[in-house]
């Protein structure tokens, strides 16, 4: 996800995207526990995706538990 998509969405809409995204890193964890992922570049990508969130939410003063 670029950061300009990042910056146009509310705090709500970004809330709740982090919220999706640690469900998925999640289920991304218990899968590479499970040997059933191929892609291993996708952890990393939803961390990032994580942190970029994290930080748009405490640029807009909505502390973010990371």
């Amino acid at each position: 996800m670029k950061t300009t998509d990042l910056n146009k969405k509310t705090q709500t809409d970004l809330l709740k995207l982090l919220h999706d995204k640690r469900e998925a890193l999640s289920s991304f964890r218990f899968g590479v526990a499970g040997s059933k992922v191929t892609n291993v570049k996708e952890g990393r990508n939803l961390r990032r995706e994580i942190a970029q969130i994290a930080t748009r939410l405490q640029e807009m003063g909505k502390s973010a538990k990371v």
